[in-house]
């Protein structure tokens, strides 16, 4: 008896990027994500051993190319030796390189969709069919620029729900244990603002401690600013780090202070893991988070607004509560693995239906 099922999804993901940084740890989570719910998932990527060693892990096929600058020649017909190999239904990119580097189809076999995080140059995004936004901000703005309505798409960002096998120990990273410990997750970049963070630390009282997870070109900057502030002994830079869950359960209030933020998937991962977040009023989080109700929003650096957020929820338990629970009712409601991969699946199917 013939099968009738309809086959598997075959979703070619593009992406350049840095070894590190939020849009790629998504990127990342995704993929892993679409595979485990049962499209075929193959990926072209940069050579980044943390990422491909994921990747690779989850079962996915992993190309390495180099995305190089304008005058690279060898990844887009590189792309095209994989697209016709591998013969996808969907060739989604992500930022700029990759979606300017992608080929375009001598036949129309496949949709390429273009996932943006940013408000990019729409000159790159040329050969996409089909464009998602990861917030209604970023939607807006392609509508405003001229995108079709029917081309233009809004899916949030999911953040897994992760259990913590191994629980930090605070002593272990040179952290006290009865400390008020904040945590700011992200790129070592001037857009997340951490210099302000650092030195709103300083004016807080010396229970105030900060740890700052990730990596990225202002680690010199940042280095030097904690010693000018005579900060060494209670913020710490701790690298890269694949463990966000423990991070996030921790640490006492999660500090998401950007001065550049199109969606942020910090605020996310603190809901999450029921941790009360402290944000900045960047685009992003701006478009997400209620200020007194799920979070606290400060002004884009604003020491002081900073260190009064943190100083109302350590001394309020109620508020804290209150933040943290109704944080895991919206997590559980809009940003959950299950419903953005489901909203991803439903995107794909109705632009493939289209297509025959």
């Amino acid at each position: 008896m013939p099968d009738d099922s309809p086959s598997p999804l075959r979703i070619l993901q593009v992406m350049a990027g840095s070894p590190h940084g939020g849009a790629e740890a998504f990127f990342v989570d995704l993929c892993c994500a679409l595979s485990e719910a049962g499209a075929v998932v193959e990926v072209a990527t940069r050579p980044h051993d943390a990422r491909v060693a994921c990747l690779e892990q989850a079962g996915l096929r992993v190309h390495r190319l180099p995305f190089g600058r304008r005058f690279d020649v060898y990844t887009p017909w590189a792309l095209g030796r994989i697209i016709r190999a591998f013969a996808p239904d969907i060739v989604q990119t992500w930022m700029a390189r990759a979606s300017a580097l992608v080929p375009s189809p001598r036949q129309k076999s496949y949709q390429i969709v273009a996932r943006l995080g940013g408000y990019y140059n729409l000159k790159y995004f040329r050969k996409a069919d089909y464009l998602v936004a990861n917030t209604p901000g970023i939607r807006d703005y392609l509508l405003t620029a001229g995108i079709a309505p029917d081309r233009a798409v809004q899916i949030n960002n999911f953040a897994p729900c992760e259990g913590v096998a191994v629980p930090i120990v605070r002593q272990e990273l040179g952290t006290p244990e009865d400390a008020t410990l904040l945590l700011g997750l992200g790129r070592l970049h001037h857009d997340k603002a951490f210099d302000t963070l650092i030195k709103a630390v300083g004016q807080l009282p010396d229970r105030f401690h900060l740890w700052i997870a990730g990596e990225g070109p202002d680690r010199r900057q940042l280095t030097d600013l904690i010693a000018q502030q005579g900060l060494e002994a209670r913020v710490q830079l701790l690298g890269w780090r694949d463990d966000r869950a423990a991070l996030l359960q921790a640490c006492d209030i999660c500090t998401f202070t950007s001065r550049d933020e199109p969606f942020g998937n910090v605020f996310v991962q603190a809901w999450a893991q029921k941790t009360p977040v402290v944000v900045s009023d960047a685009a992003g989080p701006r478009h997400f988070v209620r200020d007194g109700e799920d979070g606290l929003v400060t002004r884009i650096d604003d020491q002081d607004s900073i260190i009064k957020a943190v100083m109302a929820l350590e001394g309020d338990p109620v508020l804290r509560t209150r933040l943290v629970e109704k944080g895991w009712v919206r997590y559980q409601n809009e940003f959950t693995k299950e419903r953005i991969v489901q909203s991803w699946f439903g995107f794909y199917n109705s632009i493939c239906r289209k297509q025959e």
